[in-house]
């Protein structure tokens, strides 16, 4: 509800307009009773009955054709702008809580479910403000005027019209209360064909690579078979519901019909008054079964909530300390003091009391075979993740006690595989830094090797690059990504094996950027090639989460430990 209070006198405001537009309809009935009570059972000449029935049918009209249209105008387009400015708040909050979702969350969700609550859930959130704080309290008024302009028309005839009321209240009750959880269990079953189907897309290489068409399609049919099973269980119970609800409403008016028709032979009933009450049962029931209609709609909302606020509700990994200071600018010493970290509490430890320093402007390289904690570590230092015991200081501050913002604008970072967004190639260098002049961010490409194969593209910096980079070689993924981290110029710099996975020549041209871009600042280097590392400072090698190793590459030959057996492995 807090992201309706903005909006409570729009929506008063609305429900208000509503009464008038339902309220207006309701004349018709009252309208009938009159001209055959009042004007043609009369004892009014013809000329006079015929200028009664003009007289009435005239503001009628006025009613319904000046002052009707306007109100239908402004009650659609106030209901639809406040749902939607809610849905528009809604997704802006989800998102900007998903930006501090930490990535041990999104490690552990797969994107397609998370797209499915901000779209498809937030979506269905749309019918809880149109229909529970709108509709419904438009029908339960429009039923609050028609009885009673019935019971001033005749007291014993409304409450047999109204007999069936419980029976109604009752059903609605009983069938509604499972519904909430089938329209959930369909959600979640919904929601899995979008994952399933976003992975696959993002993987078609790869099913096409194996020729995994069939097999994949097989799958398919699983997750796919699985929502039609859920769907399927709501709709029988749907069903079922409306066929209960239904059946009383239609009764209804057959009581009316039966106790009005005996009063009117009997002389205690005027003819008019049992056409008007009959026309009001239609004008009673229509709203009752918008009702059930609203009630299957409002549990799907109330499902649909359930998703959206449990991933509103999804608390933060990473947060600042209440007393968390900016992060001065960085000199670049590091210490990691006796760091163990493991992904989960129950988890075995990934790092063992790890400890090292890397003064001020050195290059330190981390190698050691792959799963060994290599990159784990680096995902520490810009606070990915935070320590399981020990500490990480940076210039002397834990990182614990400064603020994550101003300690992850003063680091860059290259990966092997670095995202590109589907966007221009200039867009995706600016995210170094939005600010940066037209001059300044074609001078971090040439930097980074990259102005000539730009130069080269269609549009040039215009060129939109796909999903992910997808119109690029990976070398050329690679320049755009150091391009933007020259953009950014940061103090200290993380290389994640940024060349592993490039041809010779694509390697050569990185490399020689690579090492432009790590002069004169803290950086360092995951490494799988170990013929790219031998010029660094200092050579930590990582085995089974420990610091097994360090020196220089000439002293760690000397040494004839880990470090010389990987580096006879790859064959130097």
């Amino acid at each position: 509800m807090k992201f309706v209070k903005p909006y409570n006198w729009l929506i008063i405001l609305t429900v208000l307009i509503g009464v008038i537009k339902f309220a207006i309809p309701l004349f018709i009935p009252y309208l009938i009773k009159i001209v055959i009570d009042n004007i043609i059972g009369s004892d009014l000449s013809a000329q006079e009955k015929t200028n009664q029935l003009f007289i009435w049918l005239g503001g009628t009209v006025l009613l319904f054709f000046i002052i009707r249209p306007p109100v239908e105008y402004y009650r659609q387009y106030f209901a639809q702008y406040v749902s939607n400015k809610i849905l528009y708040d809604i997704r802006e909050n989800l998102y900007a809580h998903l930006q501090r979702l930490s990535l041990k969350y999104y490690s552990n969700t797969r994107a397609g479910e998370v797209i499915s609550r901000v779209i498809n859930d937030v979506e269905q959130t749309k019918n809880f403000v149109m229909i529970g704080l709108m509709n419904v309290w438009l029908d339960l008024t429009t039923i609050i005027i028609a009885v009673i302009i019935m019971l001033t028309m005749d007291v014993p005839l409304t409450i047999v019209t109204l007999l069936a009321f419980p029976f109604y209240a009752y059903s609605v009750k009983h069938f509604f209360g499972k519904l909430r959880e089938l329209t959930r269990k369909r959600s979640q079953a919904l929601a899995d064909v979008q994952s399933y189907l976003h992975e696959r897309v993002s993987g078609i290489s790869v099913i096409k690579s194996f020729a995994l068409e069939e097999k994949e399609e097989k799958r398919f049919k699983e997750t796919n078979g699985n929502f039609l099973e859920k769907a399927l269980d709501h709709t029988k119970w749907n069903a079922k519901a409306f066929a209960v609800v239904n059946t009383i409403t239609d009764i209804a008016p057959l009581l009316v019909i039966g106790y009005a028709g005996y009063q009117v032979i009997h002389g205690h009933l005027s003819v008019g008054t049992m056409v008007a009450f009959i026309a009001y049962i239609d004008r009673l029931y229509n709203p009752l079964r918008r009702l059930v209609n609203a009630s299957t709609s409002l549990t799907q909302s109330f499902a649909s909530m359930d998703r959206v606020f449990d991933l509103m509700e999804e608390p933060y990994d990473i947060t600042d300390r209440p007393s968390a200071s900016s992060m001065p600018r960085i000199e670049g010493e590091i210490e990691f003091d006796n760091v163990s970290f493991s992904y989960d509490e129950d988890d075995q430890k990934v790092l063992k009391a790890i400890d090292f320093t890397v003064n001020p402007g050195e290059t330190v390289a981390l190698v050691g075979m792959s799963g060994g904690g290599k990159s784990t570590i680096v995902s520490l230092i810009p606070r990915f993740y935070d320590v399981t015991d020990g500490a990480i200081r940076i210039d002397g501050h834990d990182l614990r006690d400064v603020q994550v913002k101003t300690l992850r604008e003063q680091i860059g970072i290259v990966l092997q595989d670095n995202i590109l967004f589907s966007d221009s190639v200039k867009s995706n260098i600016l995210m170094g830094n939005p600010d940066a002049t037209e001059d300044e961010m074609i001078a971090a490409a040439k930097a980074a090797n990259a102005h000539d194969f730009i130069q080269s593209l269609p549009d040039g910096y215009e060129t939109t690059v796909g999903e992910r980079g997808v119109k690029l070689s990976g070398g050329q993924k690679q320049r755009i990504a150091i391009a933007r981290v020259f953009l950014k110029n940061p103090p200290l710099l993380i290389l994640d094996e940024a060349t592993s996975a490039l041809d010779l020549e694509s390697e050569a041209l990185i490399q020689e950027s690579l090492e432009r871009l790590a002069h004169d600042r803290t950086t360092i280097i995951v490494a799988h090639r170990l013929s790219t590392i031998t010029h660094a400072d200092k050579i930590f090698v990582i085995e089974h989460g420990e610091l097994q190793e360090t020196g220089t590459h000439e002293q760690l030959m000397e040494k004839k430990g880990v470090y010389y057996n990987l580096f006879q492995v790859q064959g130097f």
